[in-house]
Parts: structure tokens; sequence; C-alpha cells
């Protein structure tokens, strides 16, 4: 999802609101809820606001925006919807699934806009991507069939590989939907999966280390709030049992990712 398709879909719904109406009410301004599951979420609030400032709308003078922080619980995720949809705003911003399932629970009738989402079809968020139905729409940023195409390229970068461990969170629909895809492949390309599944920080390192005892082994790391903020433990791991690593995004390579497949 592209920062200025959100601002301009956001600040379009924004400009509906009549000249007329604005000038009258000077005390009531237009609100928008924003619910964050990703370790970077004070960059994507800052990319955000100046997308929205470009357009003309600036936080605490003509629309106010109302943030939560739910990085690494669900719970805390699920107590923050709660609250954002208390608020009664006019539209609420949903960056992640996690996100995502948490306001679904709350509301059927506040607009929901989702960012960082993978495949919302074949999820059950919306219908399709035409026309979601419902209170919910948004901007899709993968299809889980990509999921294959992670193994097809660590198998390529590293044919010896036998053993792959897939990264994911617990309860997490998209890391699920991905996990699926991957499985569908392994046998034809001689792979023995194993599903590390995490619950919280603390499970990553015990999963990744009994992994790495294995031999010939590699490492497709999804991501997910867990992940996200632990992706320098994850690639250090990675680099100390000499995993080759393929990551879903780039602030993963970036956070020394890309040295997993240079070292392994």
């Amino acid at each position: 999802m592209r920062r200025r398709e959100f601002t301009a879909f956001v600040g379009g719904a924004l400009a509906g609101w009549p000249l007329t109406a604005r000038a009258q009410q000077p005390v009531h301004i237009p609100r928008i809820g924003v619910l964050i599951a990703f370790a970077d979420g004070p960059a994507r609030i800052r990319a955000f606001r100046q997308g929205l400032q470009e357009r003309g709308w600036t936080d605490g003078s003509n629309i106010r925006l109302d943030y939560r922080f739910g990085v690494d619980s669900i719970d805390r995720l699920r107590a923050y919807a709660a609250e954002l949809v208390s608020l009664s705003p006019g539209a609420i911003l949903a960056n992640g699934p996690l996100a995502l399932v948490a306001l679904g629970r709350e509301t059927r009738t506040l607009a929901i806009v989702f960012v960082q989402v993978a495949d919302p079809v074949a999820t059950g968020f919306v219908a399709s991507l035409a026309h979601p139905g419902g209170n919910i729409t948004g901007f899709a940023s993968y299809e889980y069939t990509v999921g294959a195409k992670w193994l097809e390229l660590l198998k390529e970068i590293v044919p010896g590989i036998t053993q792959v461990a897939v990264v994911r969170q617990q309860d997490n629909p998209t890391n699920e939907g991905a996990f699926r895809q991957i499985a569908l492949v392994t046998a034809s390309m001689s792979v023995q999966l194993t599903s590390a599944v995490v619950r919280d920080s603390a499970d990553l390192k015990p999963a990744i280390e009994a992994f790495a005892r294995k031999s010939n082994g590699g490492l497709i790391v999804i991501a997910n709030p867990i992940a996200n903020s632990n992706r320098e433990v994850i690639s250090a791991l990675a680099t100390q049992h000499r995993l080759p690593a393929i990551y879903q995004d780039r602030y993963f390579a970036t956070s020394g990712g890309l040295t997993n497949i240079l070292r392994a």
C-alpha cells in the first residue's frame, strides 16, 4: 500500500463534508481512529500525517487522529479496538490483520480501512476486491501464493536445503494462509517443513535454536508484530546458526537479514 493512495482515499472521504457545515460548526472536526499492530508504528504515523498535510488536513486543526499501538499483544489490541470504537470516529485505520480482527469484533457499522493485510478475500475480511461489502475496505499487501515463491527463492539460492522452518505468529490469519501455500509445494521441492509458531517474543529464541539442531536448514520469516519487533534478534540467531533466511519485507533485510544469505 502506498501512502499517497491511502491518504487520497481518506482525504477524499473527508472532502465530502460540506464547507458550510464546517463553517457553521467550528468546534466539531472529523475524527479518525488509528490502530497499529506493527513495531514501526511511529514511522507509519509520521508518513500518514505527512500525506494528510499534503492534502490540507492537519491533526489538531481541521482533523483529529486518535492513535493506539498494540504491538506484541493481542489482548492489548482488543482493548484498544474497543476504546477507538467507543470514540465513534468517522473512520478507523487498521494497520495489520490482527488490528483488523480486533476492530471487526467491535463494530459492524463504523467504516474500517485496512492496510498491510494479505489476501483479504481468502482470509474472509471482504467479499471481493471489487465489492468488499460490509463496513471494511482497504489495500491488500500480497496474495498467499507468494509464500510458495519464498520457498522457491530460498531453494534456488541455497540448493542444498532440505529442512525449512516457517516462523509465524499464533492466531495470525494471514500468517496461517501463507504457511498453507508454502506447505503445498514442499514435497515437490524435496523439503521437510517445520512450523515455528510463536505466541510472544520469548518463544522466538527457543523455536529457532531447536530448529537449528537440524542439518541443511533454512528459515522463512513471515511478517507479524512479534517478528517485526524482534527482527534484529531473528537475524542474529540466523547468522549465529548459519541459517539462510528469506524475509517478507525490506526492513528485515536492512536490519541485518541480508547477511543470513551471504554467510550461509
